[in-house]
C-alpha cells in the first residue's frame, strides 16, 4: 500500500486525505453533485427526463448511451451551460442556476475543443489561465507535457492535427486541478499512446479527490476507466452500476 492515497470521511464536507506509507495527512473537501428530478425540454422535446443522480469525490463516473441519448445534455447541465426546465442540481449545498451560475471549480471538454487558431498551444493555455490566475507557467507547461504535447512547439493551433487538438483540450480542462472534471469523448482521435496518457491523467484526478464524469463511445474502454457506469437512453437513466475499476490501478 505504500504511496497509495485514500480518503476518510470526518464530517459533512470534509475528509482526511491519507498517503499510506508516507505519513502525510491532508484535509480536503468532500465534493458532491446531486440532481433531483432534473428535466430539460427543448422545443417541447424532453432531452433529459427526471434524472436523479449523485456524484461524489474520488470517483470516475462513465456515461454510457447511444448518440442522442442525452449524455452531452447531462454534461452541459452539470456545468451550467444549459438550465434545467424542472428539477435541481445541487453542488455542495449550492443550487446551480440559483445560488451559482456555474460550478466554482470545473474543467470541461465537451464535443470539439476550440482555441485561437493563430496562437500556439502554450499561448492558448496561458490566455485561459490568465482569467482565474490559479496556475503559473510551470504548471501549464507540465500539463501540456502530460498530454503528450511539447510546450515549446511553435506551430499554431490551426496547424494541429485532430489528435493534437484533442490533447490540448484535455490539458485546458485539467490544468487548474478543478474539483469537477467533465470530459466528453476524451480519447476521440487519440492513438494508443494518447489513450494511455488519458488513463494516467484520470487516475491522478481521482487520487486527488475530484469528481470525474466521462462519456465515451468505446464501451470496453469506458467500463475499464470508470468506477460507476450510468446508462442513459432517451434522456432517462436506465441503469446505474457501481463496479470495480482495475485499469487505472
Amino acid at each position: 500500500m505504500q504511496g497509495e492515497t485514500y480518503f476518510i470521511r470526518t464530517g459533512k464536507n470534509i475528509s482526511d486525505k491519507v498517503c499510506a506509507g508516507c505519513n502525510r495527512r491532508e484535509v480536503v473537501a468532500i465534493m458532491y453533485i446531486e440532481t433531483k428530478n432534473l428535466t430539460k425540454r427543448i422545443k417541447g422535446v424532453e432531452v433529459l427526463q427526471n434524472v436523479n443522480l449523485r456524484f461524489e469525490s474520488g470517483k470516475i463516473y462513465g456515461l454510457k448511451g447511444k448518440n442522442g441519448s442525452g449524455k452531452t445534455m447531462l454534461m452541459r447541465a452539470l456545468c451550467g451551460l444549459i438550465t434545467a426546465t424542472e428539477g435541481t442540481i445541487d453542488i455542495n449545498g449550492e443550487i446551480l442556476g440559483k445560488d451559482i451560475s456555474f460550478p466554482r471549480r470545473v474543467g470541461v471538454l465537451i464535443e470539439n475543443p476550440a482555441f485561437i487558431p493563430s496562437y500556439t498551444g502554450l499561448k492558448n493555455l496561458q490566455v485561459l489561465a490568465s482569467i482565474q490566475k490559479r496556475v503559473d507557467d510551470r504548471k501549464i507547461q507540465d500539463t501540456i507535457i502530460s498530454v503528450g504535447l511539447d510546450p515549446q512547439d511553435k506551430r499554431t493551433y490551426k496547424k494541429y492535427s485532430l489528435g493534437m487538438k484533442q490533447r490540448l483540450g484535455i490539458a485546458a480542462a485539467v490544468m487548474e486541478d478543478p474539483d469537477i472534471v467533465i470530459l466528453d469523448e476524451p480519447i476521440n482521435a487519440l492513438d494508443e499512446d494518447g489513450a494511455i496518457q488519458v488513463r494516467d491523467i484520470l487516475r491522478k484526478i481521482r487520487e486527488r479527490g475530484a469528481i470525474t464524469i466521462v462519456a465515451c463511445h468505446d464501451t470496453e474502454e469506458l467500463e475499464a476507466l470508470s468506477d460507476e457506469i450510468i446508462t442513459i437512453c432517451d434522456g432517462k437513466i436506465i441503469e446505474d452500476i457501481a463496479k470495480k475499476n482495475d485499469k487505472l490501478k
